[in-house]
């Protein structure tokens, strides 16, 4: 039997985390569909050309005098119509044109070559993928839809004909694929495919994880660990280095403890390690810093700090969803709309809690430890799906 090809592309860590998860489960590696030999150099320069301005807006629109307009733009881009009142929103859109003009321009022909030579299923995390390789004639298409709520262009443009098989993390992922036209026997409610190793086919992995957890965040607990990971465009450098600020009497006391996380950006790590350095907690007990070059091993290492976090502090991409680990999830402000409504199921679930002011986030995660309201958010989460990448799995395997 020939193993699906789990297809994913470097825009930030949101394709690549999950894909990364049903890979090591399906015991294969991740291939990039801009890349050889799935991509051509038409492929590489077509998505170069999107990273290149994505990233960068995304950045600022966060920070300095054109934040106003930049996230204004930004919006514009990803947004997302209403969820009410339902109504059909199949009809073509800029995306979708955008699509097709890709397809007539030869993206994504290779990597449909290749699904239709070898008779290999596809397992995309990015839609792109999927999208592209059913227009250029590939079947056994699957794709896996990676917030609660998305764009219009995840679906193709003949979205009520179409034969790809999607694996939605939630209801309202399910709800908004059917409003776009594809059809209901075409979306499969999975949940989000979370790391196998925090988990576990039995959940044994996730439920000894939550224990011990639940120990640390108790009222006569050891120090807490927070976890605060900046996105893969670095839009929360700034936020970083203050609440590092806000929690560093609280550190030095021995009464939380603060894991940053730089990804595979060399220039986070390298001014998140100066503010340490500046605050004289570079090497304490109480901090921590991660930092790999390489995105596969940094998401191994990544989930491997998580296994002993005590709360999980980023902006609600999709890590949002790692909040189904019983790991509480503090959301820093949202990056488009598609991040506001990760925010808002989370927190509709009691799962996600939104930061308060981090200038003084020593203060206030302590009451939030003493109140019990890190240990209601966890036991929330664990009423989140979790089992995601075995029920992804296990339909590929019998598609």
């Amino acid at each position: 039997m020939v193993k699906p090809v789990v297809a994913a592309i470097d825009m930030g860590y949101g394709h690549l985390r999950p894909a990364a998860a049903l890979a090591d489960h399906l015991a294969t590696e991740v291939v990039q569909m801009d890349a050889p030999p799935f991509g051509t150099r038409r492929d590489r320069a077509f998505w170069t050309g999107i990273r290149k301005f994505y990233e960068p807006l995304t950045r600022m629109s966060q920070v300095g005098a054109a934040a106003g307009p930049m996230r204004a733009l930004l919006n514009t881009l990803t947004a997302i119509p209403p969820p009410l009142p339902e109504r059909d929103l199949s009809g073509p859109t800029q995306g979708t044109r955008w699509m097709s003009s890709a397809a007539r321009a030869g993206v994504g022909r290779a990597l449909a070559r290749y699904l239709r030579e070898s008779g290999a299923p596809l397992l995309a995390t990015f839609y792109a993928a999927a999208v592209l390789a059913e227009m250029h004639g590939a079947e056994r298409l699957h794709c896996v839809i990676t917030d609660t709520d998305v764009n219009r262009v995840w679906a193709p443009p003949d979205s009520k004909r179409t034969g790809i098989v999607y694996f939605a993390p939630t209801d309202s992922a399910r709800r908004r694929m059917e409003s776009y036209g594809v059809p209901r026997p075409r979306i499969r409610v999975t949940g989000y495919p979370l790391p196998g190793e925090l988990v576990g086919r039995d959940r044994a992995a996730l439920k000894r994880n939550f224990r011990a957890r639940m120990e640390r965040i108790g009222k006569n607990g050891s120090a807490p660990l927070i976890v605060f990971a900046v996105g893969g465009a670095g839009v929360h450098v700034p936020l970083a280095k203050t609440l590092l600020s806000g929690m560093e009497k609280q550190i030095r006391e021995g009464r939380l403890r603060l894991a940053l996380v730089a990804g595979i950006r060399k220039e986070v790590a390298s001014t998140l390690s100066a503010t340490l350095a500046g605050l004289g907690l570079a090497g304490h007990a109480g901090t921590e810093l991660l930092y790999d070059p390489d995105v596969f091993s940094y998401i191994r290492r990544f989930n491997a700090l998580l296994a002993r976090a005590d709360a999980l502090w980023s902006k609600p991409s999709e890590l949002t969803f790692f909040a189904g680990l019983g790991l509480p999830f503090i959301a820093a402000p949202p990056v488009g709309a598609h991040e506001e409504r990760n925010l808002r199921w989370a927190t509709d679930r009691g799962a996600a809690l939104p930061q308060h002011d981090p200038e003084t986030a020593g203060q206030w995660l302590l009451e939030w430890v003493e109140d019990g309201v890190l240990a209601s958010a966890a036991e929330a989460g664990m009423c989140l799906p979790q089992t995601g990448v075995y029920d992804i799995a296990d339909q590929v395997d019998s598609a």
